[in-house]
């Protein structure tokens, strides 16, 4: 047994902590600090410092206000309580330790309610390029800087709104068959807006021109000047039309994004998405990716609609 797994060890897929968790079925968890092995904060070290040069030349100027806001420490891996001390205040949001894949419903109807469920595990310090699943710096440091801005985190809030209404209209449908293929067709549109914007968003800049606002950009350290610079990406104008109905795959660089005008331009295309869905366009969207799980499914199917709606934005 290595010295890190005896003091404890937080690397993503090799960490006994989280799979205590997972084993006992906890999802929101607690974040055990003291378990951040040396190796832990050296993956950090490595990946802050790399990524902030790229941050000043390609994220969009609020990304990197919120960065400032939330004093995040290059040294050190965050603490989540230090990051909700700061990002509340702001913008109502707080950052929520999670054992691993939340369900769809269940992660939409948390940034409804103004939380986010973060990973708490960091990637191996000596394979930081790429990794299939969430780890806490592109949570923290890739989606949690731009929760402190008022505008977008509405937006966030909007479409966990949008998920609870997907669901009432699911349920209300009483044929069986009927109801999975609505819900299918629901969860794709919605996956797709999600990806093509909070994950791999593109925005008018200002000065910059196009600019990263998704944490699947500013996390990345090739892909962040890829979607920026390269000849080989699609870039166009927002429509909503186009975006519910684009499938898209995780284990590259993205060839086709699209631009918004300005957060104000996304929270109305977030309205327009919920007419669409109470309108029947989201029932038949594209086939193809993402595929919809079992879990995700049933987690709109078998949504709990009584708790108590947000705070008003």
């Amino acid at each position: 047994m290595t010295t890190a797994t005896a003091m404890g060890d937080l690397t993503t897929t090799k960490a006994p902590f989280i799979e205590s968790a997972q084993g006992r079925g906890d999802l929101f968890i607690g974040q055990p600090y003291e378990q951040y092995s040396e190796n832990n904060q050296e993956a950090w070290r490595r990946l802050y410092a790399r990524m902030l040069p790229r941050w000043k030349r390609y994220a969009h100027p609020r990304f990197l206000e919120g960065v400032e806001n939330l004093a995040l420490d290059p040294q050190a891996v965050p603490r989540l309580a230090d990051v909700n001390r700061y990002l509340e205040p702001l913008s109502g949001f707080k950052s929520k330790a999670v054992s691993g894949y939340v369900p769809a419903y269940l992660f939409f109807d948390c940034l409804r309610q103004r939380e986010f469920p973060t990973t708490i595990t960091i990637r191996d310090k000596d394979s930081l390029d790429y990794l299939p699943e969430p780890d806490i710096f592109h949570d923290v440091a890739g989606h949690v800087p731009m929760h402190t801005d008022r505008q977008f985190s509405d937006v966030l809030v909007r479409f966990g709104e949008v998920a609870r209404e997907a669901a009432r209209r699911a349920q209300a449908i009483d044929d069986a068959e009927r109801r999975v293929h609505v819900v299918e067709s629901n969860i794709k549109a919605m996956a797709r807006f999600f990806w093509f914007t909070i994950e791999f968003g593109l925005m008018k800049g200002g000065d910059k021109g196009v600019c990263a606002y998704g944490s699947g950009l500013l996390s990345s350290f090739g892909e962040i000047e890829h979607c920026v610079e390269s000849p080989d990406v699609q870039r166009y104008p927002f429509q909503l039309e186009w975006v519910v109905n684009q499938y898209f795959e995780i284990d590259h660089y993205q060839p086709l994004l699209f631009v918004a005008d300005g957060f104000e331009h996304l929270f109305s295309q977030v309205d327009l998405l919920e007419r669409w869905l109470m309108d029947g366009k989201l029932d038949n969207v594209s086939p193809g990716e993402p595929g919809i799980n079992e879990t995700d499914l049933a987690s709109f199917l078998e949504a709990s609609l009584h708790t108590e709606d947000a705070p008003a934005s």
